[in-house]
């Protein structure tokens, strides 16, 4: 009786177990001939271990063992009599292997896999293993003559989501007759995109604050020019029409950074600051945290350093200081990486700083690559401390990038901040392919700055203009008078990168359905009237200053923009198409009566070379939004 509801089990495995749900399943089909199914659990403390692999050796069949520990696996009919080896394998567990032989029907194999000592356990004694909630599967017999149903049971508590966004208030248009400037830091930072495609690919609607539009538009590299002169950031303005509202013009206007060879590029001195707490003990977190790292390992030059340091319930020093000619050593240490215990990310940022300074290169790339969920619980964990430790290091030459991990409990707000402040930028990992991007592809412009402190300002013809609004941004606005200020930090740009920013504008003598904020008139000043200049065919005027990695004074650049009526270039067209995608997300009022259908359509005829085909995946990533009625949805629920 054991064996056959085992079988059914397996049955019900085979074709996708239900997972934390009091569900009742139909009448099942017979049982195939040869099923291997049981138990891995841990041989210390007898709970269940899930995503256990459980393979035959020397064969190309395997299994993961699911919330129960259950492991099925269905094999040919032939193999009945067959003696075969079992290999179970789990990170932080010694390797498993057991012998049976096989009967026709249900064979039952329970597995026990033993805690294996690893350099965490040396580094942090005592501490504990994150305890693995069981849940019992049950029985109930039905009716005489019909098979047997099932039941999951003794569930766990239920899974809260603690992901966390900064708040977005959208920017709204503003009078050029009392806002003439706007004022902006620039943002390089790309994880929005990566994680709204995270939530799309699960099915569900992100969160309106998870969707930061420049981040979305920033996300994808664009064919403006490299810098020719003196400066390292070239500066391109254009202008056409808005797509979702034909009666405005949408200006765009692009930053390229002068690319740096690798190869040519100073020297590195690099800390990998990563979290093994317990709340990385997921397949899309520490797991895929090692992997991308791997592939930043396989990129450094034999000059270049590399030190580990890991915090969970402490702080630890995995690696000291190696030499990127010792790879398999910096490797060895990445693959013995194991969660578990609370996250004292106050102090892991200490120690990895600490570390840093104690190899700083003079003139070289001294950074800190923070990889986490982001969930900071212990010890020195409130954001202004933990802001003023980065800016401190920061001021003394060690830069900080953060790579975020996982779901359910990602603090992105939280992460986004330090990334700013630490003149580094923020990148959400969500598969390997994303790594490959980020620390392979782009690896210039995620760890190799080459302007600092960026900032925009863009002043308004009246003559031409009525009234503006910056699409995104909106935690990156300055006071007008911080552009000239150069104690003010602002955002830093990578070899490589590239940057756009939108605006929407609506000229004088339209009659825009728009609603645009302005002010009273002024009782104790007088109007201003007119310049000369105002009767110029420019519609803006674009200062950019920036500093050079290790300066404190900033330098100007200035570019003028005239309207024009030519066909505005494909870049222009792609970064419109994605910005109204980000709108629709957001249920933007700005984007009313737009589809997505439309936002298909517009990058489907704007790809131009697309090199990585970042452009195609994101037709398709819009094609499913639309297929699967996205905006239909409450955001942020499943």
């Amino acid at each position: 009786m054991i064996a056959l509801r085992f079988g059914l089990v397996a049955v019900l495995l085979a074709v996708g177990w239900p997972g934390s749900q009091d569900v009742s399943a139909p009448l099942l089909p017979e049982p195939p001939d040869i099923v291997l199914t049981g138990r891995v659990t841990d041989a210390a403390t007898g709970t269940p271990l899930r995503n256990a692999q459980v393979s035959i050796q020397g064969g190309s069949r395997g299994a993961l063992a699911n919330d129960q520990g259950v492991y099925v696996l269905v094999l040919p009919d032939g193999w009945a009599g067959r003696e075969v080896t079992v290999v179970v394998e789990l990170p932080g567990y010694e390797r498993a292997t057991q012998s049976t032989t096989l009967s026709a029907g249900t064979n039952m194999l329970d597995v026990t896999l033993s805690p294996r000592k690893s350099l965490l356990d040396r580094l942090f004694p005592g501490r504990t293993r994150p305890a693995v909630e069981a849940e019992e599967v049950r029985m109930d017999a039905a009716a005489p003559g019909s098979a047997l149903l099932y039941r999951v049971g003794g569930l766990r508590g239920a899974e809260f989501n603690t992901e966390s966004y900064a708040l977005i208030n959208e920017n709204r248009f503003l009078s050029v007759a009392s806002s003439p400037l706007s004022t902006f830091s620039v943002d390089v930072d790309r994880a929005s995109y990566a994680n709204v495609r995270r939530f799309i690919n699960e099915g569900i609607r992100p969160p309106v604050d998870a969707v930061r539009i420049e981040e979305l538009v920033n996300y994808f590299p664009y064919e403006d020019p490299e810098p020719s002169g003196a400066h390292p950031l070239a500066i391109r303005a254009e202008v056409g029409p808005a797509p979702w509202q034909p009666l405005h013009r949408l200006v765009r206007i692009g930053v390229k950074a002068r690319s740096v060879d690798m190869e040519d590029a100073p020297l590195s001195n690099l800390v990998f600051l990563l979290d093994v707490s317990g709340s990385m003990n997921s397949p899309d977190k520490l797991p895929l945290l090692k992997t991308a790292f791997r592939m930043l390992v396989g990129e450094l030059r034999p000059r270049d350093r590399v030190a580990i340091v890991v915090y969970a319930g402490a702080a630890g020093l995995v690696l000291p200081s190696t030499p990127g000619s010792e790879k398999e050593k910096i490797l060895e240490a990445i693959g013995e990486l194991e969660a578990g215990g609370s996250t004292a990310g106050g102090a892991g940022l200490r120690l990895a700083y600490k570390v840093a300074a104690e190899n700083h290169i003079r003139g070289g790339n001294n950074r800190v690559i923070l990889a986490t969920d982001g969930d900071f619980n212990v010890g020195a964990s409130s954001d202004a401390e933990m802001v003023r430790l980065i800016e401190e290091k920061r001021d003394q030459g060690t830069f900080l990038t953060v790579l975020g991990f996982g779901t359910g409990n990602l603090k992105d707000s939280k992460m986004e901040q330090i990334a700013d402040h630490g003149n580094g930028n923020f990148s959400y990992i969500d598969n390997a392919l994303e790594a490959k991007k980020v620390l392979v592809s782009e690896m210039g412009g995620t760890l190799l700055t080459v302007a600092k402190d960026v900032k925009i300002q863009v002043e308004f013809n009246p003559s031409r203009v009525r009234a503006y609004r910056l699409i995104g941004y909106e935690n990156r606005l300055l006071a007008d008078e911080d552009f000239n200020d150069d104690r003010k930090d602002a955002g830093d740009v990578g070899s490589g990168h590239t940057v756009t920013a939108l605006y929407e504008i609506i000229p004088v003598g339209v009659e825009s359905p728009a609603v645009v904020t302005d002010v009273d008139p002024l009782r104790y000043q007088e109007e201003t009237p007119p310049s000369a200049s105002s009767d110029s065919p420019e519609i803006l005027f674009v200062k950019l200053r920036y500093k050079d990695p290790d300066g404190n004074t900033s330098k100007l650049m200035e570019l003028p923009l005239r309207d024009a009526d030519s066909r505005p270039s494909a870049d222009f067209r792609f970064a419109s198409a994605v910005a109204a995608w980000g709108m629709l997300l957001r249920d933007s009022e700005y984007c009313d009566g737009f589809t997505l259908g439309q936002v298909a359509k517009l990058a489907r005829e704007s790809l131009g070379q697309d090199e990585g085909g970042y452009r195609r995946e994101f037709v398709r990533l819009v094609e499913t939004s639309q297929s699967m009625e996205l905006l239909s949805q409450e955001s942020g629920v499943r």
